[in-house]
């Protein structure tokens, strides 16, 4: 019998066979991670690894977005309120580790831009087909924030440090193309053709041997892992200090005013 599929405010989980599709689902919102997803992602992920009706997970975003990172005014509010930080960087680590221990194959449909928290999301995916036009960076930076949730961990992983430390420092956003051309995605497809392409690469993994699928891919992760589990508690806690600091509120009031920070390394 059939594993009933829980339900979210935020996420929705459909089956199509032995494939569980997890759509980020607040789409008038470009599914910007406000308190309710933060606290459902890591609960549906979870979900999604120990589902014993599916071997392959599909991960996307309701609408033109991926995951356009943190809600503006969610994060204005735990800028006046940074106490309130400290529950969503324990959600944060949980997201995290929750990707990594799927040991099912879980591709990444990136029908549009993925930010912040939601480029992490994306790239702790195993595969990922972005659509032509979308962009994927970490821009913690530019709003006076440490990139903590994650990116620290996945970024080097992908396309070797000396790239990480350059993005990951400036906050630069890439496009689908150049982040396809540099290793950090797998495939960068017309918008037309996405659904055909990642329909067809989870075809290939649905025909595949289960169990040989999943423990390669327990191997490969076995370093990241590693990483994740050294670098998390410190990234958390810096970014839980930047939260407290003048430069992190100035960079929300600037994002807001849509005007350039200034910031005082304060």
């Amino acid at each position: 019998m059939t594993q009933m599929l829980p339900a979210y405010e935020t996420i929705l989980l459909e089956r199509r066979g032995r494939l569980l599709v997890v759509t980020l689902n607040r789409p008038d919102a470009m599914n910007a991670v406000d308190r309710v997803l933060h606290d459902e992602l890591p609960d549906a992920l979870t979900f999604a690894g120990t589902d014993p009706d599916s071997d392959v997970v599909l991960l996307t975003g309701a609408g033109r977005a991926f995951s356009a990172g943190g809600d503006i005014g969610h994060m204005a509010h735990n800028a006046a309120n940074p106490h309130l930080f400290d529950h969503e960087a324990r959600q944060a680590k949980r997201i995290v580790f929750a990707m990594l221990d799927i040991e099912k194959p879980v591709v990444c449909r990136m029908n549009g831009h993925a930010v912040g928290l939601g480029a992490s999301i994306a790239l702790l995916c195993d595969v990922i087909f972005a659509a032509e036009g979308a962009k994927i960076g970490d821009p913690h930076v530019g709003i006076g924030l440490v990139a903590g949730d994650g990116g620290a961990v996945v970024w080097a992983q992908r396309i070797g440090l000396a790239k990480a430390k350059e993005y990951l420092l400036t906050g630069e956003l890439l496009s689908a193309q150049k982040a396809a051309e540099i290793g950090l995605i797998n495939h960068c497809v017309a918008p037309e053709a996405l659904n055909e392409a990642v329909d067809g690469f989870c075809a290939k993994l649905l025909a595949g041997a289960p169990n040989a699928i999943r423990w390669t891919k327990i191997l490969t992760n076995i370093e990241l892992k590693r990483i994740a589990g050294a670098v998390m508690e410190a990234g958390i806690a810096y970014e839980s200090l930047s939260v407290r600091s003048a430069d992190y509120r100035e960079g929300i009031a600037a994002l807001r005013e849509k005007r350039a920070p200034c910031f005082t390394g304060r």
